[in-house]
């Protein structure tokens, strides 16, 4: 099949990247070839000491980018997409967005560059006998409950920015093995977040009494192949403003 007859028959394989200055989309073929490409450049803003990007900046990026990707594919082919066989969602696999129960970012976005959270990791890596960086996701949370931050005891959910995509797009909360890594260390053997750095923390924060404890907030943890949802009709209105993408 030619490029365009890969793109008409819904064949062709959507990967976006979040990265620090771009956003990037490769469209590719049954044999992992790209086909067309996108981009959005983009730039972090450090408000009150605090590297991030607004969830406004993250959505028009996105809808910018996979503009310029579909611009690229009629150019090149004459046609629209339609259908995709599959999407992946990349991104800065560290950092902090925290939701409640209506699905409201609680602070704003914080992105790997933070660097706020070294007596968060330091307490981390000797409760844990495991180097946590600064960057880590759980650095982030323990960083906000050691210092206090209403905002801990309405947490829902916590996610990375390509755990938050994803979520959007297809209503899952769930996140590739590499990328929870970066959230919380794995255990090779359970292919699942480490059990025992897990009771390990909620024991830490028992006395603080909230509503939650560690497993309850975190995206589940899934292996190449395991079925990670399916692109709702409003996660594509939301990826494609233009309409021609179907669920």
């Amino acid at each position: 099949m030619t490029a365009k007859e890969i793109i008409q028959a819904g064949k062709a394989v959507l990967g976006i990247e979040f990265g620090s200055t771009r956003i990037k989309a490769v469209l590719i073929d049954d044999e992992n070839k790209p086909i067309a490409q996108g981009s959005h450049t983009w730039e972090n803003q450090l408000i009150d000491n605090l590297w991030t990007y607004s969830i406004d900046e993250v959505w028009s990026g996105l809808q910018s980018c996979y503009g310029s990707l579909r611009d690229d594919v009629k150019k090149q082919y004459g046609v629209e997409i339609e259908n995709l066989a599959a999407i992946g969602i990349s991104a800065m696999m560290h950092g902090y967005m925290a939701f409640n129960d209506e699905e409201k970012i609680l602070v704003p976005f914080r992105t790997w560059r933070n660097t706020n959270t070294g007596k968060a990791a330091s307490e981390l890596s000797k409760l844990f006998n495991f180097n946590i960086p600064l960057r880590w996701s759980i650095s982030h949370l323990y960083q906000c409950i050691l210092e206090g931050n209403d905002h801990v005891k309405d947490i829902k959910y916590l996610t990375t920015l390509s755990g938050y995509i994803h979520w959007q797009l297809t209503g899952c909360k769930v996140l590739g093995i590499g990328d929870a890594s970066g959230m919380l260390p794995i255990d090779s053997t359970t292919k699942d977040y480490s059990a025992s750095m897990v009771e390990k923390f909620n024991n830490l924060i028992a006395p603080k009494g909230y509503g939650w404890t560690l497993l309850d907030i975190l995206p589940k943890v899934l292996v190449a192949g395991e079925d990670a949802g399916m692109l709702m009709a409003e996660g594509a209105a939301r990826l494609d403003v233009s309409g021609h993408l179907k669920a």
